[in-house]
């Protein structure tokens, strides 16, 4: 298949040797902050977790990127840079760059996946284009319709999160769109989350049978008909409060109403840090008595932090894509890097191809 000048193949190359499965591409210069923050990124990770695991290929501005290397020797002995030429701009539309994009950052980033020479790729680049190149270059799984966005968001109490997709791929879904994200974020919740047999629920204004759309009437009534089937446990709907509440594990949804949920609760962090923030200054009583919450103040910074969810996934793909936010600074590009570190250790594709075949009957069901 030719796309303008880009070659794209209908396989990934299956090079790769176990022992070369925690080999990153890094796209560096996506995002608002630049390599800079790239590289600090990979600094952070290799501190936290160790330099004989991982290894980085980077993809930018070679003259630069050596420049910035020097003061990141750990970084300089964990990877390989691969000057590439072209940068492609958060403004940039996807129609205007689709075609001459061979030689970004981005797009040779997501080739080396596809190639076999990287188990997966990090950006903090544009996410349209982002995500048209990921679709071009590495193909859907087997019986997966579309990839989704796909992250955890804090949830409940303690540590637990809630994985929600989709966040902003698929604007207009349909039913069996909606199945294929529900299998998709169950694999993830019990591989990634480590989510025995998750709580799996289907976004709505309400939880009654008789709300929604046509779209999430005919996908709620399949999979309660088969919930005996299913390999999570289906709750029905279920409504945004119960994503904070904790009471569901994997929440199905749409790209345009994921995104809205999405922005909110990471509004909502930057709201309560503010308000904390402002009150603690505003008398010696409250200074004092943040003096004895400090262990609180320090648990609820990490559960609300969005620098801790930094990491995205295009969940479907056959190659692991990791999308930060653009304004990424180098905590939260260090966290999407151990979150695409856990892609590259699990044979997550495998496991999604399997589970795809065995509901294949059920989902054969909405195209009646």
């Amino acid at each position: 298949m030719q796309i303008g000048r880009i070659r794209v193949p209908f396989c990934i190359s299956k090079t790769m040797s176990d022992n070369d499965k925690k080999i990153i591409a890094i796209d560096a210069m996506g995002g608002d902050r630049g390599p800079a923050a790239v590289l600090g990124g990979i600094n952070q990770f290799l501190y936290q977790h160790g330099e004989s695991h991982t290894f980085f290929r980077i993809f930018g501005d070679e003259k630069l990127l050596r420049k910035l290397l020097a003061k990141y020797p750990r970084v300089a002995r964990n990877s390989t840079v691969i000057d590439a030429p072209d940068v492609i701009r958060g403004t940039d539309k996807i129609r205007d760059v689709i075609r001459h994009a061979q030689n970004t950052s981005m797009y040779m980033a997501i080739k080396d996946v596809r190639e076999g020479n990287a188990a997966a790729v990090v950006s903090s680049g544009n996410t349209g284009v982002l995500m048209s190149l990921s679709k071009l270059a590495l193909k859907t799984v087997d019986g997966i319709s579309r990839p989704a966005i796909t992250t955890m968001l804090p949830s409940g109490a303690g540590d637990s999160r809630v994985v929600v997709l989709d966040l902003g791929a698929n604007v207009q879904c349909d039913a069996e769109n909606l199945f294929d994200f529900a299998v998709l974020g169950s694999v993830y919740a019990e591989i990634i989350g480590k989510m025995s047999r998750p709580k799996l629920g289907v976004l709505n204004i309400g939880e009654e049978e008789t709300k929604g759309n046509e779209t999430l009437q005919h996908i709620n009534k399949l999979l309660t008909a088969h919930r005996a089937e299913l390999p999570f446990e289906y709750l029905g709907f279920v409504e945004p409060t119960d994503i904070s509440a904790g009471r569901v594990q994997v929440v199905v949804t749409d790209g345009f109403t994921g995104n809205i949920v999405l922005k909110t609760v990471e509004g909502t962090a930057k709201l309560i840090k503010r308000v904390i923030s402002e009150n603690m200054k505003k008398s010696w009583l409250a200074i004092i008595g943040a003096f004895f919450l400090v262990h609180v103040f320090k648990r609820l910074k990490h559960k609300i932090d969005p620098r801790s969810y930094a990491g995205a996934t295009f969940l479907g793909l056959k190659g692991f894509v990791v999308k930060t936010h653009g304004n990424s600074d180098a905590l939260a590009f260090a966290n999407a890097i151990q979150y695409a570190s856990e892609f590259a250790k699990k044979d997550l594709n495998d496991i999604i191809g399997g589970r795809v075949a065995n509901l294949a009957h059920i989902r054969a069901e909405l195209a009646e």
